[in-house]
């Protein structure tokens, strides 16, 4: 079996939401590459009864553990007092770690405060983790109750102590195994129906677990293995990721990491096409996520953002008598818009979205959520009608990836 841990992210900031704890997520990851199961993720606050009782809890349960916070100079940062009081070692200074602490002030020019002394302190019998990216080292303590691995709380100094101390320690403790995932990704289906496609999978599954994370995006399929060696692991991930993907079929669009706007710019390419968008309820929504992707100028031109009938009329050319007889939100008026952006930045594929995000708005005939779609490629129009559910801004994000998706089904059929 792997081995396994439970991590404590420390910070009364952490609690009260003012600081947003990205570190939980990047340990889970770098663990779960060689094979280090957490078991546990625990915030507590800057208490030292707190501190304790969470410390004590998880060394109880697996022996080992991993705590971010609460190594800085200031008075709240007590994690490691009170975690080298619980393993009986007491802290000792050491000039060695006070004169790399001066060195890295003098090389910014500025002086180090009596506080940062308290940084040079280390538990009698630990182990040092030499922070070059910060000031605060990160420590390694063995005893009795277990195995305490205390990191700063900082990003970036813990990912690199994370990367360079931590991982090769616990790798070299690790049996081969790994804990690895796959994700399929999904969009324009809603979860209960892809699990319905999807059907019963358990037994063909295992050993591996599959879950289903529903988001603004869609629906990721995550498959995951646990303590499997990695040859093995990768092969059957693979071989049920083709199975998901044949079940999921015309919703899938990429996997683990991909990104569908980058997927829209690469199918734009692969056909030859420049791209525009045309957008009502979404505000530019789509062209941001366009524009995020680097090179995207090569094909993406521009986009109107048509918030106002009066900008539909008069920069997408949409006719006034399309928005008296159907209204703003409809199929006629996607369409137009769609084909108006196409003749107007002079491209050959374009995507319009027009829709009700509310909270008002609404009506019985068009509920707020309703949203219509239109991609024109080539010179041929279609369109799609989604009810998109969710807040205001929910639906915005869901409507914008909604758009995507299917100006990048037009793209690849028009490519083929």
């Amino acid at each position: 079996m792997s081995s396994s841990l439970e991590l404590i992210t420390i910070g009364t900031e952490l609690l009260l939401g003012f600081t947003l704890d990205t570190n939980g997520a990047e340990i889970g990851r770098a663990l779960a590459n060689i094979g280090v199961r957490i078991t546990r993720r625990t915030s507590v606050s800057d208490d030292p009864d707190a501190i304790r009782d969470a410390v004590s809890g998880a060394l109880a349960r697996t022996g080992m553990v991993l705590t971010t916070g609460g190594l800085g100079p200031t008075a709240d940062d007590i994690t490691k007092r009170v975690v080298a009081e619980f393993f009986g070692m007491p802290l000792d200074f050491q000039q060695e770690i006070w004169e790399s602490i001066v060195a890295r002030f003098t090389r910014i020019g500025r002086v180090p405060s009596a506080a940062n002394r308290s940084q040079a302190e280390v538990p009698r019998g630990g182990t040092v983790l030499p922070n070059r990216w910060g000031t605060a080292p990160g420590l390694w303590l063995e005893g009795d109750p277990g195995i305490a691995i205390m990191l700063p709380g900082v990003p970036t100094e813990m990912r690199m102590l994370l990367e360079h101390e931590v991982v090769p320690r616990l790798s070299a403790r690790a049996d081969g195994t790994i804990i690895r995932s796959r994700t399929i990704r999904t969009a324009g289906i809603a979860e209960s129906s892809l699990a319905e496609r999807i059907g019963p999978i358990e037994e063909e599954l295992k050993p591996l677990s599959l879950a289903y994370l529903p988001g603004t995006h869609g629906v990721d399929l995550r498959v995951t293995s646990w303590n499997l060696p990695a040859a093995e692991a990768d092969r059957r991930l693979l071989e049920i990721a083709v199975v998901l993907r044949q079940r999921a079929g015309e919703f899938v669009f990429g996997e683990d990491d991909d990104d569908l706007a980058r997927l829209v710019l690469d199918a734009a390419r692969a056909a030859r096409v420049r791209i525009a968008t045309a957008e009502s309820c979404t505000g530019g929504l789509v062209g941001g996520r366009l524009t995020a992707i680097p090179g995207s100028s090569d094909v993406f031109v521009g986009g109107i953002i048509a918030y106002d009938d009066a900008v539909k009329r008069e920069q997408l050319g949409v006719p006034s008598s399309l928005l008296a007889q159907h209204g703003a939100v409809s199929e006629a008026v996607a369409r137009a818009m769609a084909e108006g952006a196409a003749a107007l930045l002079g491209v050959e594929a374009s995507v319009a979205v027009t829709g009700i995000a509310g909270p008002g708005g609404g009506t019985e005939e068009k509920p707020v959520g309703l949203v219509w779609f239109a991609v024109s490629v080539k010179g041929v129009t279609s369109a799609a009608r989604f009810l998109v559910p969710g807040n205001r801004e929910d639906i915005r994000a869901r409507a914008a990836q909604m758009a995507l998706f299917n100006l990048r089904k037009a793209l690849i059929s028009a490519g083929a």
